[in-house]
Parts: C-alpha cells; sequence; structure tokens
C-alpha cells in the first residue's frame, strides 16, 4: 500500500469523487425513486460489484485495450447507452403501475442488480477512470502493482456504493409519496424513463478523452 500522506491524500480525492453525480448516481437515484428503497440499496450494490469488475480489468490491464483501440470504445460505447435507452422506453412503456399503490414491483430484485451491473460495467468511461486514477496513488516499491490496484479499487468501489445507498435511503422516501398520489405516477414513470434515456445519449456522445 502506499504511503500514509499519499493514501490520504487518495481518500481525499475519492470523498470528492463519490460526492460528484455521475451516471451511477442517477441510476440509483432513478430505481429508488421507482421501485423504492430496497431496489435503490441492490442497485448499490451491483455498481459495486461493477466497479470490483473495473479493478480487476485494470489491475490485469484490459482497460489499456479501450484507451488505446477507438474500435474497442466505442463498442462498449454504443451498446451501453443502447442498453439505458432501452431501460428508459421500457420504464415509459410499463403502465403496470397504473394505481396509487402498487402491489408489485416493476422488476425483480435479481434483475435490478443485474442491470446495475451492467449498466456500470458498459460504460468505457468508467473503465478508464480506475486505469487512469488508481495508477496515480501506487507505489511500487511498496508491492505488486496489481494488488494494489485491487485493494485501492476496492476502496473506491465501497465508498461510492456507501453513498449511493445513502442517496437511495434518501430518494426512496419522496418517491414513496409520489406512489401515493394517482396523477403523479405517470409523472414519474415519465422522469425515470427520461433519466435512464438520457444516460444513455450522454454516453453516446462520450469521447473517451473526456
Amino acid at each position: 500500500m502506499t504511503d500514509p500522506t499519499s493514501f490520504s491524500l487518495f481518500l481525499a480525492a475519492v470523498a470528492v469523487i463519490t460526492v460528484t453525480p455521475g451516471p451511477d448516481t442517477f441510476y440509483v437515484l432513478g430505481r429508488s425513486l421507482e421501485q423504492g428503497r430496497l431496489a435503490g440499496m441492490v442497485s448499490s450494490l451491483g455498481i459495486f460489484v461493477g466497479n470490483l469488475g473495473h479493478t480487476t480489468a485494470a489491475a490485469v490491464g484490459l482497460s489499456a485495450l479501450l484507451m488505446t483501440s477507438a474500435l474497442a470504445f466505442n463498442i462498449v460505447k454504443y451498446v451501453g447507452a443502447a442498453y439505458l435507452i432501452y431501460l428508459g422506453i421500457q420504464t415509459i412503456l410499463n403502465r403496470d403501475h397504473g394505481s396509487a399503490l402498487p402491489t408489485a414491483p416493476r422488476a425483480s430484485l435479481v434483475k435490478v442488480f443485474y442491470q446495475a451491473i451492467l449498466t456500470n460495467l458498459l460504460n468505457p468511461k468508467a473503465a478508464l477512470f480506475f486505469l487512469a486514477f488508481i495508477p496515480q496513488f501506487i507505489d511500487p516499491a511498496a508491492g505488486p502493482m496489481a494488488l494494489q490496484t485491487l485493494q485501492l479499487g476496492v476502496i473506491v468501489a465501497a465508498t461510492s456504493s456507501l453513498w449511493l445507498a445513502l442517496i437511495a435511503a434518501v430518494v426512496a422516501a419522496a418517491g414513496h409519496t409520489l406512489r401515493r398520489r394517482p396523477r403523479l405516477v405517470a409523472l414519474q414513470r415519465w422522469i425515470t424513463g427520461s433519466l435512464f434515456m438520457g444516460l444513455g445519449l450522454r454516453l453516446a456522445i462520450a469521447d473517451s478523452r473526456d
């Protein structure tokens, strides 16, 4: 592990990055509004698993492919964008929740979990982040670089997921209030769906150099 001074700087940087809104934040926000606190928590767990995937890829050097190959970057980018837009359209068109107090969730928690993982893994900029950010705090004299990458990556992933879980808990209360008002149910569905589609469009126009 890196020296205490560098590690403190690392933690400070992670804190700033974590509270900066990004695709993961908006995904969890949308799920929390749509299905409540538990779905938001499950989504944050899925994001954690996705970030572990990016960490592992960075540790073994796979993320370098996305940085050097425009084709690989674009393939992952457009697949991820299409998936998010699909989720948005599906959410808007789903009219199962016509009542004020729906009795069934839009998607099972297992599905929510795997959707969160895919949403995170199919964001090439997340992979590039782990590859570009973590190496700045690795000390070659402190041990194997791959092991240090994994250790620091787990800290980033855990910190992010804890923050997202807090967001889920706070936002879910607003979603519960909306679901108690029949006239706002459709609006809630459109907000959530538009959120997902907006993330997809944002990813589609992303540049690997941004």
